[in-house]
């Protein structure tokens, strides 16, 4: 576990109360909320409250709450759920409950933009061996949108008068060129006086 990590963990109860702390140095919050994707209209279950700070790339699974989700159901939405306006918050994904079974670690990806606001989020599992570790506890990661390259654009298209396309005109040959030489090299030998 990481030195920020563990620091953060012990920080964040009173990060949220704000004893002593600006608040441009507090984690930021998000709740993760599941439901199932089914025809019936099913509830929506919160799934885990992480904090986080985008810029060190620090995240702490602050509460995780297995979902209890019935033997039929097969999907699962993943997202940023408002409870106040009962609308999903930021872009949802959609997972396998298989994510979340026996030998199974959920891991919560969340995606933030350059500002450190919540895009989506998602969860996958990762099969963990019981011999190897005893850490079964739900797992979070970062990841910040970066700005993409942008096109190289090649010269602007040139239209004529009418609005047309303007034709490419073809590169002259050397005799097209320099035809005028050969004209002055043959006028000068008709003119020029021979000798006796």
């Amino acid at each position: 576990m990481k030195l920020s990590t563990l620091v953060w963990g012990f920080l964040a109860p009173l990060a949220v109360t704000g004893l002593g702390f600006n608040k441009d140095e507090l984690p930021r919050s998000v709740e993760i909320f599941v439901q199932s994707v089914s025809s019936t209209s099913s509830p929506i279950l919160p799934l885990a409250s992480i904090l986080y700070n985008h810029e060190l790339r620090d995240v702490v699974v602050e509460d995780y709450s297995h979902p209890d989700l019935s033997p039929e159901t097969k999907l699962l939405r993943v997202g940023v759920y408002d409870t106040a306006t009962k609308r999903w918050k930021s872009a949802i994904s959609t997972t396998s409950v298989e994510n979340f079974g026996k030998g199974i670690r959920p891991t919560i990806v969340l995606s933030v933009d350059r500002n450190g606001e919540v895009l989506g989020a998602t969860v996958k599992g990762a099969v963990i061996d019981a011999g190897q570790t005893r850490d079964f506890g739900a797992k979070a990661m970062i990841v910040t949108t970066k700005r993409g390259k942008t096109p190289e654009l090649n010269k602007p298209i040139v239209l004529s008068k009418e609005g047309t396309l303007e034709e490419e005109v073809p590169e002259k040959t050397l005799l097209q060129r320099y035809w005028w030489v050969g004209l002055a090299v043959v006028m000068l030998m008709m003119t020029a006086g021979g000798g006796e």
